[in-house]
C-alpha cells in the first residue's frame, strides 16, 4: 500500500492508497479503520486491495498525520470523512468500517443516505446497551488487550508484538506516546462510552448493508449485532466461528468474501 496525501479543506489527511492495476481495478473501497490504527503492512487492506482499488484515510492523529483540533465530536468526524471522499474525487465507493470507523461509516451513511449504496460494517461501536456495557477501552492495560480483541488470546497476544521486544523501554515508551496520542482522538467520540445517538439514525440508512461480526466479541458483544441489524432496514448479519473483534486479521477470507457479497 502506498502512503499519500489528500488535501481537504481544514487539514492534509494522509491515507493508504492500493488495488489491482490501472484498467483492471474493482469497485473504489474506502475503509476506514478502528481506533488501533492501520498500517501499509495491514495484510486485510492487502487482503481487499486483492479485487478493490482500496483507499484508507488515516484519522488525523494517526500514524505521522497531524492532528485536527476543529475535529471535536461525531459530526465533525462524519463530515470530515465525506470531505476526505470528495477530496479523493469518488463518487459511491463501497464504504467499510471497523469498530470506530463502523461507527464513522455508519453515520456517514446515515447522514448522506443517497450518497452510500453499499456499506458493510465490522464489529461498529456507536451503541449501548445497560445490559451488555463495552468494556473501557481508555482503562484496558497492554496486557488486557489481546484477551478482549481476540477469540485466541495467545496467538492475539504474539501479533501483537510480532518483531517487538517489548521489554525494551524505548518500545514501551515509544508505544505509550503513539497509544496517548491515538487514543486522544479516538476518545472524542469513544469517551466515556462509544454513543453519540446513532440508534435514533439508523433508520435513514439506505444503503445495502453487511454486519460481519465475530462470535468471540469481547469488546463489542454479539447483541449489539443484532442491534445494529434491527436498526438498520434491510441489514444482513454475517456471524463468524472462532473470531473475536478482531475477526479482520483472525478470518480475515471470510472477512473479505462477506464484503465482496455486495459487489
Amino acid at each position: 500500500m502506498d502512503l499519500k496525501t489528500v488535501q481537504t479543506r481544514h487539514v492534509p489527511v494522509r491515507y493508504f492508497e492500493g488495488g489491482p492495476p490501472e484498467g483492471k481495478n474493482g469497485p473504489d473501497l474506502v475503509y476506514l479503520h478502528g481506533a488501533g490504527g492501520v498500517t501499509a503492512e495491514d495484510p486485510f487492506l492487502a487482503a481487499l486491495a486483492e479485487k478493490h482499488h482500496v483507499y484508507a484515510p488515516l484519522v488525523p492523529g494517526y500514524g505521522d498525520s497531524e492532528e485536527a483540533p476543529e475535529i471535536r465530536d461525531m459530526l465533525d468526524f462524519t463530515l470530515h470523512t465525506w470531505d476526505v471522499v470528495e477530496a479523493l474525487g469518488l463518487k459511491d465507493p463501497i464504504l467499510v468500517g471497523h469498530s470506530m470507523g463502523g461507527m464513522i461509516a455508519a453515520e456517514m451513511a446515515a447522514i448522506a443516505p443517497n450518497d452510500v449504496t453499499r456499506l458493510a460494517l465490522i464489529a461498529p461501536a456507536g451503541l449501548w446497551d445497560d445490559d451488555h456495557p463495552v468494556p473501557d477501552l481508555f482503562a484496558t492495560l497492554p496486557f488486557e488487550m489481546p484477551a478482549l480483541l481476540f477469540h485466541d488470546a495467545e496467538a492475539g497476544a504474539a501479533m501483537m508484538t510480532a518483531g517487538r521486544n517489548v521489554e525494551d523501554p524505548g518500545f514501551l515508551q515509544a508505544y505509550l506516546v503513539t497509544n496517548a496520542r491515538q487514543l486522544g482522538m479516538a476518545g472524542r467520540i469513544l469517551f466515556p462510552i462509544p454513543e453519540r445517538g446513532l440508534q435514533q439514525r439508523l433508520y435513514r440508512i439506505k444503503a445495502r448493508t453487511v454486519l460481519i461480526w465475530g462470535d468471540s466479541d469481547r469488546l463489542m458483544p454479539p447483541v449489539y449485532a443484532h442491534a445494529f441489524k434491527k436498526g438498520i432496514p434491510g441489514a444482513q448479519l454475517v456471524s463468524i466461528p472462532e473470531a473475536g473483534h478482531m475477526v479482520i486479521v483472525e478470518k480475515t477470507a471470510a472477512v473479505v468474501e462477506a464484503i465482496g457479497a455486495l459487489g
